[in-house]
């Protein structure tokens, strides 16, 4: 009997060791950096960049909920692992994913891109539509969208 019970604690410490990771194989380093999940890409103006998250509930960050789904970044400016940078989100007409740039979307309580704020003018408060009237002149051309050329 004395037997038995041994053969079966060391069926058991086998079974501990196979599951459980050798001493060498752990890492003590610092909390380790989140990792790239993909890489957003404006469809207007083409920027890339890897994103770490995509929702309104960053990780590592303690109170702050974003008003609608980004695409999300570690801000790679300061050693502070809460901050965060917003690289953009989907223009909540036509899907495009479109960066935060001022030439390329604007936040009124979702996400437009310019095309489709373009498109849909008339629909937006008199300041939006303002606001938009002053950066006619400095808009660029985008190759992936059509802008309405009507007026």
């Amino acid at each position: 009997m004395h037997t038995a019970a041994g053969e079966k604690l060391k069926l058991r410490e086998a079974d501990l060791c196979t599951q459980l990771p050798l001493a060498g194989d752990l890492k003590m380093d610092s909390p380790k950096e989140p990792q790239p999940t993909g890489e957003f890409k404006c469809q207007l103006c083409g920027l890339t960049a890897p994103y770490t998250y995509y929702g309104q509930k960053p990780p590592n960050t303690r109170s702050i909920e974003l008003l609608e789904d980004c695409y999300v970044m570690k801000d790679p400016f300061t050693p502070d692992k809460e901050k965060i940078l917003i690289l953009g989100s989907l223009c909540s007409l036509c899907g495009l994913s479109v960066c935060v740039g001022a030439e390329c979307s604007l936040f009124y309580s979702k996400r437009f891109c310019l095309p489709c704020v373009n498109e849909n003018l008339q629909a937006f408060p008199l300041e939006i539509q303002e606001d938009m009237d002053k950066r006619k002149p400095q808009q660029k051309s985008f190759p992936g969208k059509k802008m309405d050329t009507r007026t």
